[in-house]
């Protein structure tokens, strides 16, 4: 099969298939997703470093995921939108290659801190007295860092490996967003060995990630029931919704995704792809908005914001 030469090759991204008329549309909500977002997170980030009270361990985490939460709306979102609004689909291999690495670096990081959130409820819950002294500022940072380093050298092979693949004359990725898995299948070449990696890239980080989530939550579930008082165990489990959540928006649509690629090969590729939107999309818009809802000091903080905002504004129309 005739392919073309690594030096000039460009990749063509693909938006929602059969909706080409209604894109401009589309772009509105995508766009303000985007804002949503930014806006969101970079709130969050905000009201945890400038409120005290929020200077604990649980809220750290929370900003590490707001910060991960930021670079994958980065990632995904800015090409989506050349696609919507500007009619634009060619994409240079090197910074299709430089997308897929920021997309997949950033969803393990997503996965690594929401693991960390796991456990710190667990320590929260099973050690409260001892909360401070095993979670301290340092140990915190180290975690950080881990998860930061884990992330980016697992990923840092992908796009050198796959920029050595000569590729076919059909470019046409199937996702609006450059992804490891779709890029490696337009090379015309033997490819088991980028397969291989990338497999174990997942079980190694997100197949791994989930099952210690899940082990954590039985660890946690075992504690909450050998709690006497009814109104603690509830309690207890209270400050555990909003990682929950956060959980779900993650996994549930990746699970979801996962299981048509091997499965569901007769699906339109409109659902595959609004799917991986889901996946992608929706828990940078959300983690933000749950955290804020579930999490009174963060929605006190903010109401004071408001609240002051509005009364600064009523006084400069009064002079």
């Amino acid at each position: 099969m005739p392919h073309s030469n690594n030096t000039s090759t460009s990749f063509f991204l693909t938006g929602l298939p059969g909706l080409e008329a209604v894109y401009i549309w589309l772009s509105i909500p995508l766009c303000a997703m985007y804002v949503a977002s930014l806006a969101g997170n970079s709130l969050i980030l905000w009201v945890v470093r400038s409120e005290p009270s929020l200077h604990q361990p649980m809220y750290y985490f929370l900003s590490m995921l707001a910060v991960t939460d930021l670079g994958l709306s980065t990632s995904t979102l800015p090409s989506m939108l050349t696609i919507y609004m500007l009619g634009l689909r060619e994409v240079d291999v090197n910074l299709c290659l430089a997308q897929l690495f920021f997309i997949h670096t950033f969803s393990i990081m997503e996965s690594s801190v929401l693991l960390t959130m796991a456990f710190d409820r667990f320590v929260a819950i099973s050690s409260p007295l001892r909360y401070g002294t095993i979670l301290t500022n340092s140990r915190i940072a180290s975690l950080g860092l881990a998860i930061m380093v884990r992330s980016v050298s697992l990923h840092i092979p992908a796009p050198i490996m796959l920029r050595k693949l000569p590729y076919c004359q059909n470019r046409l990725l199937s996702h609006s967003y450059c992804l490891h898995p779709d890029v490696m299948k337009l090379a015309c070449t033997d490819t088991h060995i980028n397969s291989a990696y990338g497999l174990f890239v997942v079980l190694s980080t997100l197949g791994l990630d989930s099952v210690l989530i899940v082990l954590s939550y039985g660890l946690i579930l075992q504690t909450v029931l050998s709690i006497a008082s009814k109104t603690e165990r509830l309690k207890a489990l209270n400050t555990c919704v909003s990682h929950i959540c956060a959980v779900l928006l993650f996994y549930t649509p990746m699970i979801g995704l996962s299981m048509i690629h091997r499965f569901g090969r007769r699906v339109s590729p409109c659902v595959r792809v609004s799917l991986s939107y889901l996946h992608f999309l929706t828990p940078p818009v959300l983690n933000p908005v749950v955290y804020t809802i579930k999490t009174k000091q963060i929605r006190q903080r903010m109401a004071r914001v408001f609240w002051s905002g509005r009364a600064g504004i009523r006084d400069m129309l009064g002079h």
